[in-house]
């Protein structure tokens, strides 16, 4: 039995890519960038460029009427990864302005297989083909002698012992008609998907031959250091972990800042649980989520915190951002009105990893789905889910808050949409009695571990949320009708 080609890979520089890829580009494969003006082709295609060039192997990038190649240096290297010692030595622009103005497309093909034949390159990029469609419509070759020669270059692009790319506009029609897609060995296709004001960028891998790569559309930003992909996945199971302790037994607990609440719970938090704060404005979720935090700090954990409500400077005596300027906390706020669940996931898992946070605050959900993009708003449930499990697989313990909008008449806990998907709810709730609002507070559920189901009053003071240690001498609390117990 013969041994198997293994093909080799080759890793993009793009952050994120290799994943949907399946591992990276397959050395000497034929690959397709598509998309609409301003998708981020050429970006995406000189990042790759100057992650993979190198002495041993060398980059020919060929530029028709689409844009030239001064212009097109002059925008990317503003991005980190441009390297202008690479230019001339490693990488070599070719303009094929000329060869095309001459109306024959065979004179363009010899140019391209003069200047390979020359460079040797291991990796060839030609960019980009609406110019010379909109030639073929008007000059003395029509469209039938375009495909014939795209068709042609595919081929020989297909053979040439160098990683290729053929970058251009194709859309869905071209994709299903032109026969280049099925020379190609891989495609990519680059979107921005645009709703209420808002703009997503997309990446899809639609083909690529021999690898399991990941399908459907997939998050981009193009930032400072070039293109950033976000995979649409969620993280590997936690490891194996030791047999569930008996129900009502008490694993190890975290302070949550607040003794009467750790009391309720029975010795605080169980270590790497999530739990629900529900409430309505004004209720004391924010305070409560800054003493969870500070009290990580006292026994010298770091914490991570989400805000997208308000600034650090403003929050209950600046204790945050205390601890912010500290060192303690990581802060992680956001002025984008068009975030992806990738992008939260992956800032708020590095800031973990990098500073070994064990206590993470997440405030709150309800101004969360303000920032999200309209299309990953839809369904709340998944954005909670995925970040939850993102959590759950780094073993931290979290606080999470959601604003309740209650009319105080009605036994309701918090959103039943979320309340399934944290390991323990905590419900807050205003009730009127005697002229003025008391805050009430219980705790809903603990999974897996004994808590008390008591209602217990507490006050928000300079000190933080006060519990009462004795139940109120209330009954009807938590449906809104108070009434003194004889």
């Amino acid at each position: 039995m013969t041994d198997k080609v293994r093909l080799g890979l080759l890793a993009t520089g793009v952050p994120g890519l290799d994943v949907l890829l399946g591992g990276g580009l397959t050395e000497y494969s034929f690959t397709l960038i598509a998309g609409a003006p301003g998708s981020g082709k050429t970006t995406l295609a000189h990042q790759i460029m100057f992650a993979l060039c190198g002495p041993e192997r060398r980059a020919l990038f060929f530029t028709v009427l689409g844009e030239p190649p001064l212009k097109m240096l002059r925008y990317q290297q503003q991005f980190s990864f441009f390297d202008m010692d690479k230019v001339g030595s490693e990488i070599r622009y070719v303009n094929l302005a000329d060869a095309l103005r001459a109306g024959h497309f065979h004179g363009v093909l010899e140019r391209v297989m003069r200047e390979v034949e020359d460079f040797g390159p291991g990796l060839v990029f030609v960019d980009s083909f609406r110019s010379v469609m909109q030639s073929a419509r008007s000059g003395n070759e029509g469209l039938s002698d375009l495909q014939q020669f795209i068709q042609e270059l595919g081929s020989r692009m297909a053979t040439w012992q160098a990683t290729t790319f053929l970058i251009g506009e194709y859309s869905q029609a071209d994709v299903e008609a032109n026969p280049i897609i099925t020379v190609a060995d891989g495609m990519m296709t680059l979107c921005q998907v645009a709703d209420d004001n808002s703009a997503l960028r997309k990446l899809r891998v639609n083909k690529m031959r021999g690898q399991a790569h990941m399908t459907g559309a997939h998050t981009m930003r193009i930032g400072d250091d070039g293109i950033r992909v976000y995979p649409r996945l969620l993280p590997p199971p936690a490891p194996d972990r030791m047999p569930e302790a008996p129900f009502g037994s008490n694993p190890r607990r975290i302070a949550t800042g607040a003794p009467g609440l750790d009391a309720l719970m029975h010795g605080g938090l169980p270590q790497g649980h999530t739990l629900l704060v529900c409430g309505p404005t004004g209720a004391g979720k924010t305070v409560l989520g800054t003493r969870f935090l500070r009290a990580g700090v006292a026994q010298g954990e770091k914490g991570v915190a989400l805000f997208f409500e308000k600034g650090t400077e403003r929050l209950h005596n600046a204790q945050l951002a205390e601890m912010a300027q500290g060192g303690q906390v990581t802060v992680i706020e956001s002025r984008s009105l068009s975030l992806s669940v990738e992008e939260l996931m992956d800032e708020m898992c590095s800031a973990i990893d990098e500073t070994g946070a064990t206590r993470v605050v997440i405030d709150s959900l309800s101004a969360l789905g303000l920032y999200l993009a309209p299309e990953v708003r839809a369904d709340m449930r998944v954005a909670v889910f995925r970040t939850l499990a993102a959590l759950a697989k780094r073993g931290v313990t979290a606080m999470v808050t959601v604003g309740v909008e209650d009319d105080y008449t009605r036994l309701r806990f918090g959103p039943d949409d979320l309340c399934f998907l944290t390991d323990a709810v905590l419900s807050l709730r205003y009730v009127e009695f005697e002229g003025a609002l008391r805050k009430f507070m219980t705790v809903v559920k603990v999974r897996g571990c004994d808590h008390s189901s008591d209602v217990r009053e507490y006050t928000i003071t300079p000190e933080g949320i006060e519990v009462s240690p004795r139940e109120p001498r209330l009954s009807g609390v938590m449906v809104g009708r108070p009434t003194l117990l004889g």
